[in-house]
């Protein structure tokens, strides 16, 4: 008997707490009540404000010594801002970086955070980009500012808030910001194919058309060809309050993701996580997936997903 009402204490304390937690996040104000005094103002940031600015920024858990949302498993990891750490980028100028899923995590893609920092106290005034290594492709898509992208051939491109580059292996190129910006880049080992060959490809999310999911509700928009020259795909995918994936998806692609906007829950395994702008999440091959839009605005994350490729 005693051992049944101790594990009945149990139960009731987990149930308490889970519920705690989706009050949380449902409430008006977000994931805690000081958000209001950001959302205050929301009408007039700029798109992806909340991915530099989240919620539950590191500064609201100062006082709360080694608390963290951060979680690494086996099949998937949850990486918050309070647990970013940046450090200057390799072979990049009065650029900091914050690593947030490379192969020791278990991808085989890199995916970080580029701050460039032009005009501060420094002695360059301007934040350049380095090139990745050899047969290293890249992607390259703003959160916050503005970068000009530059080729070989001197041809440029300006890169603001929602824009994007997709840069072939040992391509050529710059970057180049005067201000400041915050990049979300992607890299790999371009796994080639015998007369197949990618293009550098320059673009913005409200170009692309909405593709129609059977089954879903969410809006998809993929960012790059789906030909089978491109080894991965990025994929902007909005879900209004309320709606949910209906599959609960396992599968062998791998995939990287960044919280853009909104809020929810996303199960990975048989783990279930409050989720935020600026929250980035790795998900290994066949790990469970799911997930569901909570609050009052849009969620829209940004995902990588690997492709055209066989398994083997």
């Amino acid at each position: 008997m005693q051992r049944l009402s101790s594990l009945s204490l149990h139960a009731l304390l987990l149930l308490f707490t889970t519920l705690s937690w989706l009050k949380v996040i449902v409430a008006e104000e977000g994931f805690c009540s000081w958000s209001s005094i950001s959302d205050s103002s929301s009408n007039s940031k700029h798109l992806y404000w909340k991915v530099t600015n989240p919620t539950l920024s590191p500064s609201h858990l100062q006082d709360l010594p080694g608390f963290t949302r951060s979680v690494y498993k086996r099949d998937h990891a949850l990486i918050t801002p309070e647990s970013h750490v940046f450090s200057p980028l390799p072979e990049w100028k009065n650029t900091l970086g914050a690593y947030l899923i490379t192969p020791a995590i278990g991808s085989h893609f890199v995916m970080y955070l580029a701050k460039m920092q032009g005009l501060i106290d420094m002695p360059i005034k301007t934040s350049l980009s380095g090139l990745p290594a050899y047969n290293v492709e890249r992607f390259v898509f703003v959160v916050q500012g503005a970068v000009t992208l530059t080729n070989a051939s001197g041809a440029s491109h300006k890169l603001m808030v929602d824009s994007y580059a997709y840069l072939p292996p040992n391509f050529e190129h710059l970057l180049k910001c005067d201000e400041s910006a915050t990049l979300v880049v992607l890299e790999r080992r371009y796994a080639s194919l015998e007369n197949h060959f990618t293009e550098l490809i320059v673009g913005s999310t409200d170009q692309q058309p909405i593709l129609e999911t059977p089954g879903e509700v969410f809006e998809l928009r993929k960012l790059l060809p789906v030909s089978i020259a491109y080894d991965f795909n990025v994929h902007i995918m909005d879900f209004q309050p309320g709606e949910y994936l209906n599959v609960k998806e396992v599968h062998y692609n791998q995939h990287g993701l960044l919280l853009l906007e909104g809020k929810g829950i996303y199960r990975l395994g048989d783990s279930w996580y409050p989720v935020q702008a600026g929250d980035a999440i790795w998900m290994a091959p066949f790990v469970p997936q799911w997930y569901a839009a909570l609050g009052k605005t849009r969620t829209r994350y940004f995902l990588y997903k690997d492709a055209n490729r066989d398994p083997l």
